[in-house]
């Protein structure tokens, strides 16, 4: 069992953190859904986006065949669109530009900290880890800092949706007719209409007065003469917002509880600040907050030597291929300095996370000025940390920290 398992016991439908093993690397369940555990295995999903389609909604939701409810999100598109698609949001969301984020990063998580500086405690996702992203985020795409609350509202009612639609459950409820209401099922899609008018008027904005921020260099980006329509920019920048918030926030409450659990490895760190990045990545491999991801077969295929149907959906089981013992020593240890580490926190191929450098940046800049700031910094043993419910997700939602 693992320390951090053992410790604050973590919801046991994840059994590779207790170090159980799969019998198989790929299993159908009785309902039909297929479940990858291997890292090999979901790699070679990864590798196929012709055979393993990311657009789930015809599966999922009866979307017509040819529509999206979410158009110009990157995560539901296969190639050929994909790949424009991303060349042309690539164009806007530079490394140059998420590098230069990172004196307003420090700024965000120092003010956050001195609001909450005399309580001689730190609600580590409530008074940091939640609201920092959305900050930055908001920062960068340009919106008023005085609309921070709006866009936190939105994400809370976001992740509530999300929370009420079970993947399998939609597939039993039938692929091509389920009955839950379009409402429900744009929301569960990230589509809250007031955030998707909010955005959409900025973007028209941006067109007509052009600023210094991603929103303007989303609308002006182009590829071979194409440019983003309207309703692609909203997406996208609903996605970075929702999908890059939430990883972010993710990653550093989960870093804070797997560090305190390995009081050795949070010894190791506090002596050698460079193995931050370190700490950051085995987060993403040892307690990723997507636990899973999702893919829909366009065709009959095989996998492992699982016969599998066209239209199946596809459970990528993130957290046990990062766990594969084929792939990495001493998988259930928790160690910063580990290297290499092909982790799959970020996913792999065409979809690799284009917000992967933020995540990175924002997660080691929040820990090493909490370390700076609290040399002491450790979990209240007396409140047990909460992890958010929804089934794909392995996220604390609340971690209490002592700082003096």
């Amino acid at each position: 069992m693992t320390q951090l398992a053992d410790r604050w016991q973590v919801n046991p439908a994840f059994f590779w953190m207790w170090g159980h093993r799969p019998e198989q690397p790929v299993k159908v369940d009785e309902s039909g859904v297929v479940h990858v555990y291997g890292h090999a295995e979901i790699l070679e999903v990864y590798g196929d986006p012709r055979v393993y389609s990311s657009n789930v909604e015809a599966l999922l939701f009866g979307a017509p065949e040819g529509e999206t409810l979410s158009e110009g999100a990157l995560s539901a598109a296969d190639p050929p669109k994909h790949t424009k698609l991303r060349k042309i949001v690539s164009r806007a969301f530079t490394p140059k530009l998420v590098a230069d984020l990172e004196p307003r990063i420090a700024e965000v998580t120092g003010q956050l900290l001195d609001r909450a500086e005399d309580q001689g405690r730190l609600e580590l996702v409530a008074d940091l880890a939640y609201p920092m992203p959305v900050m930055v985020i908001a920062d960068m795409l340009g919106v008023p800092r005085s609309d921070r609350d709006l866009f936190k509202q939105w994400v809370d009612t976001i992740l509530t949706a999300a929370g009420e639609v079970n993947v399998e459950d939609a597939v039993k409820d039938g692929a091509g007719g389920t009955q839950r209401e379009d409402e429900d099922i744009a929301a569960a899609m990230g589509q809250v209409p007031e955030l998707m008018e909010y955005l959409r008027a900025h973007a028209a904005e941006r067109r007509v007065t052009p600023r210094e921020d991603l929103l303007t260099r989303l609308v002006e980006a182009e590829v071979d003469g194409e440019r983003l329509s309207d309703n692609q920019v909203v997406n996208f920048s609903r996605e970075l917002l929702v999908a890059g918030h939430l990883t972010t926030s993710a990653t550093i409450a989960n870093m804070l509880l797997c560090l305190d659990a390995h009081p050795e490895q949070f010894a190791r760190l506090r002596a050698n600040a460079d193995l931050i990045p370190g700490a950051a990545e085995e987060t993403l491999r040892f307690l990723g907050p997507l636990a899973a991801s999702v893919r829909a077969t366009a065709e009959d295929t095989e996998l492992a030597g699982v016969k599998i149907p066209g239209k199946s959906l596809v459970r990528l089981w993130l957290g046990a291929g990062s766990r594969d013992e084929r792939v990495f020593e001493r998988p259930d240890e928790f160690d910063p300095g580990r290297d290499p580490n092909p982790h799959l926190g970020f996913g792999r191929g065409i979809h690799f996370c284009i917000g992967a450098p933020l995540a990175r940046l924002e997660s080691s800049v929040c820990l090493r000025m909490l370390l700076d700031r609290y040399p002491g910094l450790r979990a209240d043993p007396d409140q047990r940390p909460e992890f958010l419910g929804l089934d794909d997700l392995l996220a604390v939602s609340k971690l209490q920290m002592l700082t003096d």
